[in-house]
């Protein structure tokens, strides 16, 4: 993998007056507790995708404040000398929990925690933020595509309508993630491994005198990967003719088959039920038919629905920029903080907006799966420490509407969080790709297919534990008296 250039000063500015002021208020050692939650799925959706712990990790490796730095902070003239020199001889030595990346995961439990000394923990909160917001945000969107397919292949074509060359690049990784079988950008090959595709736009076509020599040419150059884009002029009358005739001429005498065509614009439904049937009386049923051109999940959906002879698609600006919802809410809350004597004291954030009321304390996330289908049935959210115990009757509760209750039987739960840093060392090996692509493949499928639909899904259920629901209702209590 190549490495990324130092991002240390990708931060928010209140980040460091805030870490300035600590030092001079002499919290220098105070030990806080982060945690990094979201409020509500992308697209109305039924849950998201966890992604960029990798590159979170590859950044905590990597801070480290430069002379540059320091001359740049000490010119805003508002730094303290003991904070540049402090910054100066940076070393991160923070603990760092997260849940790994092509996990499902659901609004209101922590996603990450940070543990170490505030002004640390506080630093690194906009590059926290940035990453695994962004790459999960695509790994969600992504993953719907690749569902509404149907099985399909989902090619990432989207790196010239990206927000900016890291999110492309970036993209197409949390694209892959998320079970996209490769991209278009070659970069995202490089150093990442993730499988670049493509074949010819429509400027090879429009360069040559005729459609059919650029077709011929193309075919003599790539004979073993020839896909042919058959909309520049008109699909039916020219575009598969000329693609059929090259396909005799050219491909099959080279001792190929040919691999497509793909269509671009039109009525794509209709244009590949034409396109097939052409094929198909020409000799080529194993001729694939891409599609491209704006596609979404509910686009490709629908082209299924109404028969479409697709085999595979492109989709580039509506998944690269998730243009239907291209924000992930991801917030960075302070939940504890310890005191002098080690003993935890839990933070609360209460606001007139009850979905913004944080949930206190070091936490952790257990995953409840049925012995007998393995299937997910809830997220429970417990004080660091709890242990499930799953050998017996668990009743779980809404933790709003706390009548609403169930008694968990004949189930098995995992721990979500798991540790990447360890006073600061890293303590995680990053999966490759592919067994993160599989990993998530097989987590999505653990889902109820009620919580997977695209339009009003079922909710899935994120609970907390007795013990947590009192802490937080204490503290609750507590503010309001």
């Amino acid at each position: 993998m190549k490495q990324r250039p130092n991002l240390t000063m990708l931060t928010d500015f209140y980040e460091f007056t805030m870490a300035n002021g600590f030092l001079q208020e002499g919290f220098r050692d105070k030990v806080a507790y982060f945690d990094m939650f979201f409020r509500k799925n992308p697209d109305n959706g039924g849950f998201a995708i966890m992604a960029g712990v990798e590159q979170l990790i590859e950044y905590l490796n990597n801070l480290k404040f430069t002379e540059e730095d320091i001359s740049y902070l000490r010119s805003k003239n508002i730094f303290d000398e003991a904070f540049l020199k402090y910054l100066e001889d940076f070393e991160f030595c923070c603990d760092v929990w997260a849940i790994p990346e092509g996990t499902p995961i659901f609004p209101g439990e922590p996603i990450v925690t940070v543990r170490g000394p505030v002004v640390q923990a506080q630093l690194v909160e906009t590059m926290l933020l940035l990453t695994i917001n962004h790459q999960s945000l695509i790994a969600t969107k992504a993953n719907r595509i690749v569902r509404a397919a149907g099985g399909r292949p989902v090619m990432e074509f989207g790196s010239r309508r990206a927000q900016g060359a890291d999110a492309a690049v970036m993209g197409a990784r949390a694209a892959y993630i998320g079970g996209c079988v490769g991209t278009a950008c070659a970069s995202a090959d490089r150093d990442f491994g993730v499988p670049a595709l493509g074949t010819m736009a429509h400027s090879w076509v429009q360069l040559f005198d005729s459609e059919y020599d650029a077709f011929y040419a193309y075919a003599k150059n790539y004979p073993g990967s020839c896909t042919l884009l058959v909309d520049t002029y008109n699909v039916l009358k020219s575009g598969v003719p000329n693609a059929i005739r090259v396909f005799n001429e050219v491909v099959v005498p080279a001792g190929f088959r040919p691999k497509g065509i793909r269509i671009d614009s039109g009525d794509i439904t209709y244009l590949s039920k034409k396109c097939r049937k052409m094929l198909d009386e020409a000799g080529f049923p194993d001729c694939g038919i891409v599609a491209s051109n704006s596609l979404d999940e509910y686009i490709i959906r629908d082209m299924i629905m109404q028969g479409a002879e697709i085999t595979s698609f492109g989709v580039g600006e509506r998944l690269i920029s998730s243009k239907s919802e291209p924000v992930f809410g991801g917030v960075y809350k302070l939940v504890a903080v310890e005191g002098e004597d080690g003993a935890l004291i839990p933070k609360i954030k209460i606001s007139e907006n009850v979905a913004k009321i944080t949930t206190p304390g070091f936490k952790q996330v257990y995953r409840l799966y049925s012995r007998e289908n393995s299937k997910a049935i809830a997220d429970l959210i417990t004080l660091h420490g709890e242990t499930v115990d799953d050998t017996k009757p668990l009743e779980i509760f809404d933790p709003e509407h706390t009548w609403k209750r169930k008694t968990v039987t004949d189930f098995y739960a995992r721990p979500l969080l798991k540790p990447l840093f360890k006073k600061g060392k890293c303590v995680y090996e990053s999966p490759t790709l592919e067994v993160l692509q599989e990993y998530c493949r097989m987590e999505v499928d653990g889902l109820w297919e009620e919580v997977k639909r695209f339009e009003n899904p079922h909710t899935y259920y994120v609970d907390m534990s007795q013990k947590l629901w009192d802490l937080k209702h204490s503290l609750l209590e507590s503010i309001k008296s």
